[in-house]
């Protein structure tokens, strides 16, 4: 079986995506900083990995088939990276994420209504800036989706291995463990008959389960495709179609208050365009999932919490 790492892996999908490659017996390693400890009989490195000596220092002479690298977020990680790991794998992935797409924080020209496919974003062409301040953590915050845009851009062109990027939707799910808190938010605010601000248009987004991304990374780290890929359910909502169904389940009715044009509002109330498309997913043979197929048991599953 393959020889798989991953970087990360502690917390959420990651953890998940850990078990599941174990328990398809895969030879697991997780390197990450030791603060959670993977399963047993899953190898457990701890290294720093914007510490190139020490990385190199953990690794040793260990090589692998594939590297899932669930926490990179900069371009300077990404080279250090591709530096390390040129000559130990030959397929690398990456998890990235729906806002390398946002019409905010880059100069794209996003159709309306149109879910955005891959090619949107090609990190082939995407500028690559290494001597940002990206070690301090209030720039990162701000630059999030430019530091995953930039990051996927080192590894595309680093040469040494097969590079994958999962452009992750939003992800949902998880019950107690539900990482963001976005869906708790709307749970309780819907619980609490707080109000939910919203756009006065309010534009549809995409989301994933938990779950199901953690499967759509085994499926990826197994594959033979390279380059982008989106991941996400079918059937994109937006801030109202999302509270009505946590309302079906909570049974009580969601009051919303439109805010002025500029406004900050509630999470996945957006007034850009923001939704992509899984077809390449589907083309490469990825089963996808419907969003209101799960919806309503991710809700159900943080009441039980």
């Amino acid at each position: 079986m393959p020889k798989i790492c991953v970087i990360g892996g502690s917390r959420y999908f990651g953890a998940l995506l850990v078990e599941r490659l174990h328990e398809a017996r895969h030879q697991v390693t997780v390197i990450n900083r030791g603060a959670a400890s993977p399963p047993t009989g899953v190898e457990h490195l701890v290294a720093d990995r914007n510490d190139e000596t020490a990385l190199k220092a953990a690794l040793g002479d260990r090589t692998f088939d594939v590297v899932v690298d669930q926490v990179c977020y900069t371009p300077v990680q990404a080279a250090i990276a591709a530096r390390v790991f040129t000559g130990r794998t030959r397929r690398y992935v990456m998890t990235s994420t729906i806002e390398v797409y946002d019409p905010a924080t880059a100069a794209l020209t996003v159709p309306p209504h149109t879910p955005v496919r891959e090619e949107l974003v090609d990190p082939s062409t995407w500028l690559v800036a290494l001597d940002l301040p990206w070690h301090d953590d209030r720039y990162l915050q701000a630059h999030y989706a430019e530091g995953k845009r930039q990051a996927e851009a080192v590894f595309t062109r680093a040469g040494g291995f097969d590079f994958v990027s999962v452009r992750s939707a939003h992800v949902l799910g998880g019950g107690a463990r539900e990482f963001t808190g976005r869906l708790a938010h709307y749970v309780g605010r819907v619980l609490r008959g707080e109000e939910i601000l919203v756009h006065a248009i309010a534009l549809p987004t995409v989301f994933v389960h938990w779950e199901e991304l953690a499967d759509v990374l085994r499926w990826t780290a197994t594959g033979g495709f390279t380059g982008p890929v989106n991941a996400c359910s079918d059937g994109p909502l937006d801030v109202h179609e999302l509270t009505a169904v946590v309302a079906a389940q909570v049974d009580r009715a969601p009051v919303r208050r439109t805010v002025p044009e500029g406004a900050e509002a509630s999470p996945f109330s957006f007034d850009r365009h923001y939704a992509m498309s899984n077809a390449r997913a589907k083309e490469l043979g990825l089963f996808v999932s419907h969003t209101r197929d799960w919806l309503p048991g991710a809700v159900t599953g943080l009441l039980g919490n």
